[in-house]
């Protein structure tokens, strides 16, 4: 998580999460920090709010008859979780996202399972049609604590140059 500290008066100070676009380096590799611990009420939740009827994340006797034995956390809630792990550190201060491509879900995720995330950098480029933006490209990982990779996706996100962000606009 990147953190900075902008004194906006006297004796008085404001913290700053996320990078501008001059912060990235290809190559770079952020982990995600804290993790976080997935609830059957996280599951349950977001499963009934984006209408999603598939038993298999609610009903635990219906999925104690599957093959896993147990609920499957939702794969998309999964997406989100693994996304929002990595907001603070490569999407903080971007204008928009751009793009998601190839996004992989090669292992099941379960209730109370802690899941831990990591974006490496892949491609920089400044915006041809934006001159104070550029381009970011990050492979993001989502991995359980035993290090089994549970959620993969490239994103590209449009990131403001620095001075150009909207906390650089206005003063809240």
């Amino acid at each position: 998580m990147v953190q900075n500290v902008i004194q906006v008066g006297p004796n008085t100070f404001r913290e700053s999460f996320g990078r501008y676009f001059e912060d990235f380096e290809v190559g770079h590799i952020y982990q995600h920090r804290p993790g976080r611990t997935i609830t059957e009420t996280d599951n349950v939740w977001f499963t009934l709010l984006t209408m999603n009827t598939h038993p298999l994340h609610f009903d635990n006797e219906y999925a104690k008859a599957s093959e896993f034995g147990q609920a499957l956390v939702n794969s998309t809630f999964t997406v989100a979780l693994v996304a929002g792990l990595s907001v603070s550190d490569v999407s903080q201060k971007a204008i928009a996202n751009l793009g998601w491509k190839e996004i992989k879900l090669p292992a099941p995720v379960f209730v109370g399972d802690t899941l831990y995330a990591e974006s490496t950098v892949l491609e920089k480029r400044e915006s041809k049609s934006r001159p104070t933006a550029g381009l970011v490209t990050v492979k993001t990982v989502g991995k359980k604590r035993d290090d089994t990779v549970v959620c993969e996706f490239y994103r590209t996100m449009l990131i403001p140059k620095r001075g150009h962000g909207v906390e650089d606009k206005i003063d809240y």
